[in-house]
């Protein structure tokens, strides 16, 4: 298993709400087995400048790849682009 995981930070404090809602329209991509965009709690003083964060999960590298080379993810990226200062992407293989 694949996770995905994605951080992102708007470039204003009033476009927050935007990205994240933007980044909720890759949920209706089929691949993943699990996908969440939630707010970042911002209770960690070293991570505040992270706003929304992206969690999905993947049975394989090939769902992964089908996920990025889905329409829906061009669109949404071109959309939330804009909004973004930041974006920080890991996908790790689980251990378990």
């Amino acid at each position: 298993m694949i996770r995905h995981i994605v951080f992102f930070s708007a470039r204003r404090k009033e476009d927050v709400e935007a990205v994240r809602n933007g980044l909720l329209a890759l949920g209706k991509i089929p691949h993943s087995s699990l996908f969440e965009v939630t707010f970042n709690t911002k209770v960690d003083p070293m991570s505040d400048e992270i706003d929304v964060v992206v969690y999905a999960e993947f049975e394989d590298e090939a769902a992964l790849a089908a996920y990025k080379a889905h329409p829906v993810y061009a669109k949404t990226t071109s959309e939330v682009k804009p909004l973004r200062e930041l974006r920080y992407s890991a996908d790790v293989v689980a251990l378990a």
